[in-house]
């Protein structure tokens, strides 16, 4: 089992930059596929990022390829989210995951942290 806890949330400006974090405590962090989904006010979780077990390959949403990256250091148990160019839609609680595959479905990923809120005013 994995517990995963997020942080670095907050209030920002359109325009600006944030990094979020995700520790993971409990066994095996290092054989799960870790991954970032969000969720606005009325709306179904999204799918944002994930990256497999080395870090070698990553996937992205459309909405945010290209200002977002993911990462992660094992040696860590921390997967990170690094989010520029921050937009006010990208506003939502924003949840770590894990799981034994990649993913854009939800479903996919066994262990999800509370969440920690951004907020993106314009």
């Amino acid at each position: 089992q994995v517990q995963l806890v997020e942080s670095g949330g907050g209030l920002v400006q359109a325009g600006n930059s944030l990094r979020l974090s995700c520790a993971a405590s409990g066994r095996t962090f290092n054989g799960y596929i870790m991954g970032w989904f969000r969720q606005a006010p009325g709306k179904e979780r999204e799918f944002v990022a994930a990256i497999t077990r080395s870090g070698a390959i990553t996937m992205y949403s459309d909405s945010v390829k290209g200002r977002f990256t993911i990462s992660r250091d094992n040696t860590k148990n921390t997967v990170y989210l690094q989010m520029n160019s921050l937009k006010p839609e990208d506003t939502a609680v924003y949840f770590c995951c894990s799981g034994s595959s990649t993913s854009i479905l939800a479903r996919a990923y066994d262990y999800w942290g509370q969440g920690t809120q951004v907020t993106v005013s314009s």
